[in-house]
């Protein structure tokens, strides 16, 4: 039955091909997905899946269903299809969303057998306050067995961890004043916010190691000779694990109250985004996948010790069902994500030759876990056993 799901994806290959390359060539961002959702659903509803669209007042987010008509675990692949500002494509989420859907479409092929369910969730803007959030926070992943995705890189690696993270914005209100004829008269926001990049850069000094803390001045005057009377900054917060951001963002804050204080200026904080989880992955479910991209060829001693790139809203997920986040290799070079490298491998040859890989693996680790109940079980109890320590 295996080789149905491989045999099938290479002959559809030509198909998701052309998907992924519509997604790269109309880049759109987080929430303004329009052309690249609809791309998917329609190929989802091409082979007889039931889309749901517009979930949550999110209109390009979808929960697309194959139902076997049976009992059966229920499998879930999460898209992903939002493009960067300026470098559109250049974290491969044209591979990502085409790898999920295709995965699923794969796993349809066989499910009159295997029996269960598989859904392709449509997830917008991971790189920006990501829907994953809002729909682990509304329960549509409790109906789910195992979460599963696939991330491009330069490597082969496992699933790994993530950092947790919060977006907080700082504004700071002074009072404007003529800054050679009447600076007495003025309360400088502006020296407010860059006293807080200095408290915050001491703080860095008194963290962990694997705490980051970086931001940008996103307002503070127009003209040199006006005292400026508002400014703005924005940072990501991000700590190892959910629970140690509480500690972190209050002591970032305080930073903010003194940097107020010392100038005179009021200052409040919000959320500028979404916050996210630190990714656990599912070890059971990531050696399953492991072991599925070895037997398509890779070598076991290419696929890389798992590593953390940052901060993912797959980690919300991941706190409430069992999930796995690998990556592909896409390109030979050193290409990092988020360059424009990446987005040119991301519309490679070799990027879709390995888009093929990621799919055939995620739907090959699917089937794993709708015909063993054993495998099943021991992902769900390590699941259940983290929880517990957590």
């Amino acid at each position: 039955m295996k080789e149905v799901l491989t045999a099938f994806l290479d002959e559809q290959y030509p198909l998701f091909k052309e998907v992924a390359q519509y997604i790269w060539n109309h880049p759109e961002l987080g929430y303004e997905e329009i052309k690249s959702s609809a791309k998917l659903i329609e190929t989802l509803e091409h082979f007889g899946f039931e889309v749901e669209r517009n979930i949550e007042g999110m209109e390009t987010a979808f929960i697309a269903t194959y139902d076997s008509g049976k009992p059966g675990p229920v499998i879930s692949y999460l898209a992903e299809y939002d493009a960067l500002p300026d470098i559109n494509h250049a974290c491969g989420h044209n591979l990502i969303g085409t790898m999920s859907t295709s995965a699923g479409i794969a796993v349809s092929t066989v499910i009159k057998e295997t029996g269960g369910k598989v859904i392709v969730y449509g997830t917008p803007a991971e790189e920006t306050g990501g829907a994953k959030v809002h729909l682990a926070e509304k329960g549509y992943f409790d109906r789910v067995d195992a979460a599963l995705m696939c991330h491009p890189y330069k490597a082969f690696e496992r699933s790994g961890s993530s950092m947790a993270m919060e977006a907080l914005q700082f504004d700071f209100k002074g009072k404007s004043a003529h800054a050679a004829a009447s600076p007495h008269e003025g309360i400088n926001a502006l020296d407010a916010v860059i006293a807080l990049f200095n408290s915050v850069n001491a703080l860095r000094q008194q963290v962990t190691p694997d705490v980051r803390i970086h931001g940008v001045i996103t307002a503070g005057g127009t003209v040199p000779n006006v005292i400026p009377d508002k400014s703005q900054a924005r940072f990501y917060i991000r700590a190892a694990t959910i629970e140690q951001l509480p500690d972190l963002v209050r002591r970032v804050k305080d930073c903010a109250a003194g940097a107020a204080l010392s100038t005179g200026c009021k200052w409040e904080s919000s959320h500028y985004e979404l916050g996210y989880a630190n990714l656990l992955t599912n070890e059971v479910m990531s050696d399953t996948f492991t072991t599925n991209l070895a037997s398509l060829g890779i070598p076991v001693e290419e696929i890389e010790t798992g590593n953390d790139h940052g901060s993912l809203d797959l980690g919300n997920v991941s706190q409430v069902v069992p999930a796995v986040h690998p990556y592909i290799k896409i390109t030979d070079g050193s290409h990092n994500l988020h360059t424009t490298e990446f987005c040119d491998a991301a519309n490679s040859e070799q990027g879709y030759n390995a888009m093929l890989i990621g799919a055939k693996t995620l739907a090959l680790t699917g089937y794993d876990l709708l015909t063993d109940p054993h495998l099943l079980q021991n992902v769900k109890e390590e699941f259940q056993n983290r929880e517990k320590r957590a």
